[in-house]
């Protein structure tokens, strides 16, 4: 027995060592995948008003630019962890890849707004399972005792997508054409496609286990319905085109979970949720989610419609957030290695709240930036030491055969709360604006667009108020997100000390 134990941590080690640069190649085509997805997802929001204008179209059908692609982000990913077994991580991911740069280019050549939509559902098929076959890679590949380093590469693409997806995007937007917006996935998708054929590990599926078909054919339907029920008929809020897509979307839902916890191989394993430990980060990941990202759609709007600046300007200004966001999350990231994450992530969702409630109140036609930019760095910051503490307890709380189901639910929580969060703020902000500004109804950005910068600036005041008001929800959504966090533990699990894995494993 001694012998055995004696030599196990030197096994361990020589592996260790010899897994490091592997580890570190897999991390890089990873990083590089899911960048990608983020990157599409802020770079587009900017070019909105564009878009708008281009199109002649009204917010009402512009947000289905990002929110049809978050929905098909959401409506494929329950389908990756079968995929994982079924056809291996490698093969699912390259063609995941395939899919998101075939549609990249096909939004580039869109002829009109409904075209763009539909290439960006194409989008979202592929991209919905780069992140989480990705992160089953990275986790597999990776030193339990390292949970919340391995975590803290994954916020790579956070801070780098809301970095430099806004200036990217404004700046194409300017000065070349928003077809490039898209477009600039080529490049980036190619290489990315390159690295992963060379660089991820070859294996293919287990097979064996049969894809859920039923929970399927209720879950991605019934989530679409219920979406776009929260966006439809924006001025009639109870008439048939919002009541029966939203029912009918909660009714498939429903059934769906009724399914998934009583079937033997269920499309998602909702049976972790029945866990404090898996179901508290989780609910927080999903308010935070819908507060924060479901925001991010309005923060672009409010700097070119209030304060009149450019998309290029409006991406420059959210550099600071973006920074702070991902700053914090890689040193949260590795302080959950040493403290349980509980303590931070509810000390990071205070902050958060704290520091969006501060820029909600600011919010007029001719608050100074610093003031408003020193208020998005504090919720930043609190963004960061929430979200990736918070993934690290999810990933931490299951066993290793459990991590595909477990990062395929955690990130569908993501995308839906993602979803949800910006049909929402679309509803709330037309409905405002509407309220504020007599005469713009549903049409609110399309009118806008026709008015001269002099008239435009008369109405900016009333404009501020309807970002204002939209805002408050928002803060509301992570202010909730406390209630969650609270029932995290905050004390470390002996389990999590590698000193107790190792003489447990001997």
């Amino acid at each position: 027995m001694s012998t055995v134990t004696a030599a196990a941590p030197a096994r361990s080690t020589a592996t260790a060592a010899a897994a490091g640069p592997r580890t570190a190649a897999i991390a890089a085509v990873v990083v590089l995948g899911s960048l990608l997805t983020v990157l599409d997802t802020t770079i587009v929001n900017v070019a909105l008003n564009h878009l708008a204008e281009s199109f002649d179209a009204p917010l009402a059908t512009i947000q289905w630019i990002t929110t049809g692609y978050t929905l098909a982000l959401a409506t494929v990913t329950p389908v990756t962890a079968w995929a994982i077994g079924r056809f291996g991580t490698r093969r699912l991911y390259l063609t995941a890849l395939v899919l998101f740069v075939l549609g990249s280019t096909l939004a580039g050549l869109a002829w009109d707004a409904p075209s763009l939509i539909a290439f960006r559902v194409l989008q979202g098929l592929g991209g919905g399972m780069v992140m989480p076959v990705g992160m089953t890679v990275l986790v597999r590949a990776s030193d339990p005792a390292r949970t919340g380093r391995t975590m803290s590469v994954l916020g790579i693409p956070v801070l780098i997508g809301p970095l430099a997806g806004p200036v990217l995007g404004g700046w194409l937007v300017d000065h070349a054409s928003w077809r490039w917006v898209f477009l600039v996935n080529l490049p980036l998708g190619a290489l990315a496609l390159i690295l992963a054929a060379r660089l991820l590990p070859r294996g293919g599926g287990q097979g064996g286990r049969r894809l859920d078909l039923p929970g399927l054919l209720m879950l991605s339907p019934g989530l679409a319905a219920l979406i776009y029920g929260l966006g439809a008929e924006r001025g009639n809020p109870g008439g048939p085109g919002t009541l029966l897509p939203a029912l009918g979307g909660a009714a498939l839902v429903a059934g769906f979970v009724v399914r998934a916890l009583t079937a033997r191989e269920p499309l998602l394993d909702l049976r972790l949720l029945r866990r404090r430990s898996f179901a508290a980060p989780a609910a927080t990941i999903a308010l935070v989610g819908c507060g924060y990202f479901g925001s991010m759609l309005l923060l672009p709007l409010y700097y070119q419609l209030v304060r009149g600046e450019s998309a290029t300007a409006a991406g420059l200004l959210g550099i600071p957030q973006a920074l702070a966001t991902g700053i914090s999350m890689q040193i949260a990231g590795r302080l959950t290695d040493r403290f349980a994450p509980g303590r931070i992530v509810l000390a990071g969702a205070a902050t958060a709240a704290t520091g969006f409630a501060a820029f909600a109140l600011q919010v007029a036609a001719d608050t100074p930036f610093r003031h408003l930019i020193a208020a998005l760095v504090v919720m930043g910051a609190g963004i960061g030491m929430t979200l990736m503490p918070a993934m690290a307890a999810v990933t931490r709380s299951v066993a290793p055969a459990e991590v595909p189901a477990a990062t395929t639910l955690l990130t569908i929580v993501q995308q839906v709360s993602g979803s949800v969060g910006t049909a929402l703020m679309s509803v709330l902000l037309t409905g405002a604006m509407a309220d504020r500004l007599p005469g713009t109804g549903d049409g609110g950005l399309a009118v806008l667009q026709t008015l001269t910068a002099p008239a435009r600036a008369v109405l900016a005041p009333g404009l501020a108020e309807a970002f204002r008001d939209t805002y408050g929800w928002a803060v509301s959504l992570l202010a909730l997100a406390l209630l969650p966090a609270l029932l995290m533990p905050r004390r470390k699990p002996v389990q999590d000390d590698p000193k107790s894995r190792q003489v447990r494993t001997s």
